[in-house]
């Protein structure tokens, strides 16, 4: 099994040597993960490409490699190929036409040939060669240059013919840990982790930091969206979450900021804490979700009132978007249904918000704000390695009973998210098997009944434990975790 890295286009224009630095980054991420995903794999460089070649031939294997490779900043395309060896044009075609006959019963089509070496033959000739050939010799309908439903795609590299199985597309941007690291104002909703992913697709190494300001369920919440984001998009490099408990400054800004500066105020406070976390973690720059002109506090002038407390660059990747871009981007990386459920706790609601930051005002009445408790809540905040940010001996989650062999009166849960579900269904010849993502789990408790065993199921057991663990505690039946043997 093989594949063909293609590298995002940008990166192809740059320099000989930043190109090459690049690319050696991208192969290593690559090596990472998928040695992480106990995938034996080769990683070879060439000059526009990597090439990716699997020693496994089994479909399990084959969804992973192209699961990683979808979400792996830096590349722009990976296409599934068979290799043989070149001898002549006519063979190549053979090859093709194995691999595409099937296909296009039916439908229209082109050819699309790319070729390097020495060959006494052009691109231009070798596709209308082969489109005569399966046009003539297979069951398809027409050549189509302009819309065909299928395109046939091969590449004849010097002394090898590469017959591409499917092309599938990547993120795109740059490699993960080539520009630099930040660290991200993380709330849960659609802004906040959307911005998260975009500084990560762009080749930043994005830590998290989250403001509790005063929900369990919040932050668990937070964690189950970061931890996504990390596992998918950035699980090459270990990232810090740092949760700071936010609940008495709330109360002091509650107690002692004019009404109107409310918000403003918050954002301040949470600038000041970020940059002094981003200090701890030697951090150069933040990043938050806002959008000009979203909410009251994210005008042009109180975001410039807001920014004058922190001498971190703070970068808005979203600045210029509207929500229903920002939503459609949620959608597409899989944050959506974290957003949309995402358990909120609104610290401070201004009356008749301030839309026109006056530093002076906020700096008159930020003067009767005790911050010293502000600097109780960094002594307070908590640092955690991103892989760990579901497990804990505090969460009691040791308790939950683990089983392997469900009795059969059991019935399975699959909370893992649909789009890990549909790739690999749970299937049971016993048991019934409900699939219910996590973030459905507690609005749909009361469907469950309570005299059977529910045993929870994800790929790694972490969210499985929370859910349980939160459901038993609360009395909602009898909850358990399958564990596979």
């Amino acid at each position: 099994m093989k594949f063909v890295i293609k590298l995002f286009p940008e990166i192809t224009i740059k320099s000989r040597p930043v190109r090459k630095q690049i690319t050696k980054i991208l192969r290593q991420n690559l090596q990472t993960l998928f040695r992480k995903h106990e995938l034996s794999v080769d990683v070879q460089n060439r000059w526009d490409s990597l090439v990716v070649v699997m020693n496994h031939d089994d479909d399990i294997a084959r969804r992973k490699a192209i699961q990683i490779l979808t979400h792996t900043p830096g590349i722009g395309s990976a296409l599934e190929i068979v290799e043989y060896e070149f001898t002549t044009l006519d063979e190549a075609y053979q090859r093709v036409r194995e691999a595409y006959a099937e296909e296009l019963a039916g439908k229209t089509f082109c050819v699309r040939i790319k070729r390097s070496g020495q060959h006494d033959f052009t691109s231009h000739q070798a596709e209308i060669y082969m489109g005569g050939g399966l046009l003539k010799e297979t069951e398809a309908t027409a050549v189509s240059l302009k819309n065909p439903e299928i395109v046939v795609k091969a590449e004849i590299r010097n002394d090898k013919v590469q017959v591409v199985r499917q092309q599938v597309m990547g993120v795109g941007g740059y490699p993960l840990g080539s520009q630099g690291e930040v660290l991200s104002l993380i709330s849960g909703g659609f802004d906040s982790t959307v911005a998260s992913y975009l500084m990560t697709r762009r080749g930043i190494k994005t830590h998290f930091c989250f403001f509790n300001l005063g929900g369990s369920a919040h932050e668990i919440g937070v964690k189950q969206v970061s931890h996504y984001l990390w596992s998918n998009y950035s699980e090459s490099h270990r990232v810090k979450f740092v949760t700071v408990p936010f609940e008495g400054v709330v109360e002091e800004i509650l107690k002692n900021i004019d009404v109107s500066q409310m918000g403003v105020v918050l954002k301040r406070m949470m600038l000041r804490a970020a940059s002094r976390v981003a200090d701890e973690l030697k951090l150069p720059a933040l990043v938050t979700g806002e959008a000009v002109a979203q909410v009251a506090s994210q005008t042009i002038t109180n975001l410039a009132v807001i920014d004058q407390v922190c001498d971190h660059m703070v970068l808005r990747p979203l600045a210029a978007m509207d929500k229903p871009e920002i939503i459609d981007i949620s959608r597409r990386i899989g944050t959506e249904a974290f957003a949309a459920t995402m358990p909120e706790y609104c610290g401070v609601i201004s009356v008749k918000p301030t839309t026109v930051g006056d530093r002076k005002k906020v700096e008159s009445t930020e003067a009767d704000f005790n911050f010293d408790v502000l600097e109780e809540a960094l002594r307070n905040a908590k640092y955690e390695r991103i892989d760990d940010v579901l497990s804990g001996d505090e969460s009691g989650l040791e308790s939950v009973e683990l089983i392997s062999t469900p009795a059969l009166d059991d019935v399975i849960i699959d909370i893992r998210h649909p789009n890990e579900a549909a790739d690999a269904p749970l299937t049971f010849t016993n048991n019934t098997v409900l699939t219910i993502p996590f973030y459905e789990v507690d609005s749909r408790v009361a469907e469950f009944d309570s005299s059977t065993r529910y045993l929870m199921y994800c790929q790694k057991g972490t969210m499985s434990k929370i859910h349980a663990h939160h459901l038993n505690e609360q009395g909602k039946g009898r909850f358990a975790v399958y564990v596979e043997s």
